[in-house]
């Protein structure tokens, strides 16, 4: 697999297709683009969504996602791959197997695990029995985790209601995985909002006020593509997250107003296609 400084960088989403377009496999693309780098995907189901909530759920086999990152790697590469909604045990152990297998041929390939748990309307989207595989089979390949509140709350056992207990948190998810921790706080009351990366380097808080509006949906998935998008493209990884919540609030801030319920982002907005290493 060649580098990002032969051409553009190469991101490989394993996800789930939403068909309202805002988040998922859509937002993954749609981020990847607008921020200058080739997307590609391996789709982990298909679901019937809108603003409004999930409707359907239609699982893809794993063996079928098994093929489609491996047609993607052996031929195209990857400078990053980003994972998302899985669904079972079966798809984790599937894409589990193809991530270490790349892992081996390009030892230092940026993987960003988002462990998505639950849709923004509430629905399930990692099956009950999936949790203890998705801690200890898929975390520990990924260089970084992006998990929400809730999600953090699943995965540690840990009550989160105040940025104390998100650093407690974090630091829990780096000791069970090994991977750096991207911790949202997103989920916390108040206008504040707090985020905390805890990697090699240390623990950083990236601070911003709350956008008002209910069109934040999809914001976990984008900035998920975004921050794989800028590591492919060489980034460090403090900086990247930092793009990558400015690419998402702009996002928010300019968001189309499409839907009754959770409206999608607006992606093409244009911000910073070139990386600032």
């Amino acid at each position: 697999m060649s580098g990002p400084g032969l051409g553009k960088a190469r991101i490989l989403s394993i996800a789930g297709s939403d068909s309202g377009g805002g988040a998922g496999i859509q937002a993954d693309i749609k981020t990847v683009t607008a921020l200058g780098g080739y997307a590609m995907t391996a789709i982990t189901a298909l679901t019937a969504q809108n603003t409004l909530g999930v409707h359907a759920i239609m699982p893809v086999p794993p063996g079928f996602v098994r093929e489609q990152i491996r047609c993607v790697l052996d031929d195209i590469g990857a400078d990053a791959i980003k994972t998302g909604m899985l669904g079972g045990v079966a798809e984790i152990d599937a894409v589990a197997q193809e991530l270490t297998r790349a892992l081996h041929d390009s030892p230092g390939l940026p993987v960003v695990v988002d462990p998505v748990m639950v849709a923004k309307g509430g629905a399930a989207l990692l099956q009950a029995e999936a949790l203890e595989t998705l801690r200890h089979v898929l975390l520990p390949l990924a260089t970084v985790i992006t998990p929400n509140l809730p999600e953090a709350t699943q995965l540690t056992g840990l009550e989160i209601t105040t940025v104390a207990q998100m650093r407690l948190a974090a630091s829990t998810l780096r000791d069970m995985t090994g991977a750096a921790v991207l911790l949202k706080g997103g989920h916390l009351p108040g206008n504040d909002l707090v985020d905390i990366l805890l990697d090699g380097d240390g623990l950083t808080e990236f601070a911003s006020t709350r956008l008002a509006g209910r069109h934040t949906h999809g914001t976990g998935c984008t900035l998920a593509s975004a921050l794989a998008t800028r590591l492919a493209q060489g980034v460090a990884l403090a900086r990247a997250v930092e793009q990558a919540r400015d690419y998402v609030r702009t996002a928010i801030a300019q968001a189309p107003g499409l839907g009754q319920g959770a409206g999608p982002l607006w992606h093409a907005h244009g911000w910073g296609d070139e990386p600032d290493c």
